[in-house]
Order: C-alpha cells, then sequence, then structure tokens
C-alpha cells in the first residue's frame, strides 16, 4: 500500500485551508497513493473560541466534511481527514477523525479520547477540555482489505490505547497531530516509534507544522514507522506531500518475532508511595 501523508499549515480561513488540503489530496492520487492521510485541525486553526465555535456545526452539515467527501470520491481513494471540529450537541466539540472511501463515504469515525491539557515547560498553556468533549470508544475500521486504528494527537502518550488497538487487530494506526514544537522536539519520534514497537503496526502521524494563528506552533515532521519501530518517512520541516510504501507482511513477522504486543499477564497494581511530610 502506497500512503501519503500531506503536511500543511492551517490557518483561521477554513475555504483557504480547503483549497490547500484539496490541491494536495489531488497531487497525492496522482502519485498513486492509496491510502492519503491529512494532520489533525485539517481544516480550521482558529485564534479565539468564539471562531473555533462558530465553524463546529454538526458532522452533516460540516462543509468540510462535505468536501472530503467529495474529494475521496473524486479521485477514488482513501482519504483520512485528520480530524475536523463536530458540534457535540451540548456546547461543545468533537475533536473527529474521519476516514472516507474511495466512493466519498464515510467509513469510520473517532473522536479523540485524551484531552490536551497542559501547562508546558516555557509557560504555553493549553486547555482542550474546556472547548472540546472527549470521545468514549477506540475504533477500528477496514480500509481496503487492512485493518486500520484510528487515534489523534495526545492519544500518543496513552499506550492502553495503542495496545487495545493492536489487540483488535490494527496493521495501521493513524496519529493526526498538530503536536507543539516545544514537546515535538523531544518526544514526537520516540513516542512515535514506541507505539509501533509495542503494537507491531505502522504508525502514520501527518502533522501540521509552521506557525498557527495566535503564534501557535506545529513542530511538523510527519512520520510512518515501521512495526520494527524504523523511521520510513520523515517529512521535516517542508509544506507538501510524501510517501511510503507499506509492506503488512512486516506485521507479521514483528508480531511472530515477539509476542508481546498480545500479552494479557494480570497483575496486582502497586499501592500509592506513603510519603512522609518534611
Amino acid at each position: 500500500m502506497k500512503v501519503a501523508c500531506l503536511q500543511v499549515c492551517a490557518g483561521d480561513d477554513m475555504a483557504q485551508n480547503l483549497a490547500r488540503v484539496s490541491e494536495g489530496v489531488r497531487e497525492a492520487a496522482a502519485a498513486g497513493a492509496d491510502f492519503i492521510t491529512t494532520p489533525e485541525n485539517v481544516a480550521l486553526m482558529a485564534a479565539r473560541r468564539t471562531q473555533l465555535l462558530e465553524h463546529a456545526v454538526a458532522e452533516a452539515e460540516h462543509p468540510a466534511v462535505a468536501r472530503f467527501s467529495e474529494l475521496a470520491a473524486s479521485v477514488g481513494r482513501w482519504v483520512l481527514a485528520g480530524s475536523i471540529g463536530v458540534a457535540a450537541g451540548d456546547g461543545r466539540i468533537f475533536n473527529r477523525s474521519l476516514l472516507f472511501d474511495p466512493e466519498g463515504k464515510v467509513a469510520a469515525r473517532y473522536d479523540k479520547i485524551h484531552m490536551f491539557d497542559v501547562t508546558l515547560p516555557g509557560g504555553e498553556t493549553y486547555q482542550e477540555s474546556r472547548n472540546y468533549r472527549p470521545g468514549s470508544a477506540a475504533v477500528v475500521a477496514e480500509l481496503a482489505g487492512v485493518t486500520l486504528g484510528m487515534t489523534v494527537c495526545y492519544d500518543v502518550r496513552f499506550p492502553a490505547l495503542y495496545r487495545a488497538l493492536g489487540q483488535a487487530g490494527a496493521q495501521i494506526i493513524t496519529v493526526p497531530s498538530a503536536f507543539t514544537a516545544t514537546t515535538g522536539r523531544p518526544h514526537w519520534s520516540a513516542l512515535l516509534r514506541a507505539r509501533a514497537i509495542e503494537t507491531g503496526a505502522f504508525v502514520v502521524a501527518p502533522a501540521q507544522v509552521g506557525t498557527h494563528p495566535a503564534n501557535r506552533k506545529s513542530y511538523g515532521h510527519s512520520m510512518i514507522v515501521a512495526p520494527w519501530g524504523e523511521v520510513i518517512l520523515d517529512a521535516g520541516e517542508a509544506l507538501g506531500v510524501t510517501y511510503a510504501d507499506l509492506d503488512f507482511s512486516t506485521v507479521t513477522k514483528a508480531r511472530q518475532s515477539i509476542p508481546a504486543w498480545g500479552a494479557t499477564t494480570e497483575f496486582a497494581l502497586p499501592a500509592p508511595a506513603n510519603r512522609c511530610a518534611s
């Protein structure tokens, strides 16, 4: 399977973002990609909460969903809309990853489970739970005879989710992201390689890159990691489309060589440490 990763720098103009993504999807299809992937927040990186909420409508009415459906059908390829903000019905938003089949139909949807609520050492603060409603279910889907597991960005720090996807048969796990530049440098590659090694699956991680509204900076380095942990694609910090060919016999080999991904040994959890006050 030839997989394409689109690396983009989305802004707060949805129409402009979708126009650029459309060009990339068509370029990838013309290059022979079977599966075309795009990053988290691919349709909008909003600077203001009001703008974010304004553009988050129901999936059935969402202009970005309609555009991706048209794109997938027009190029006749599997396309991943890394994530799009859709109304959750309670004043919040689902950060939803959508898989479109070659006819433009939604084949699977996954709502990001883990919310990025952090204060980084340099003072950067993110509170996704203020605007987003977390999903509650892991998702696998069939894609051209291959089993796909779906995740989004911050999920990559929670290995239990990936273990569950691997045990459910996922041969590819997608991690569309808008990883911060601050955490990307020390953690991005290490986390993706760990998730691939732990599951014996290909990890496909299309990413945002560059500076967005409100001076938010994304790390880039869209990656594809093979089941044995080799980085077979690293897009660096350039905008555009990059490709890798996936040989799924390597999934079988990795899982047969080190079957730890399927083990389910029970053990007791430790008691909390008894810390004495000083």
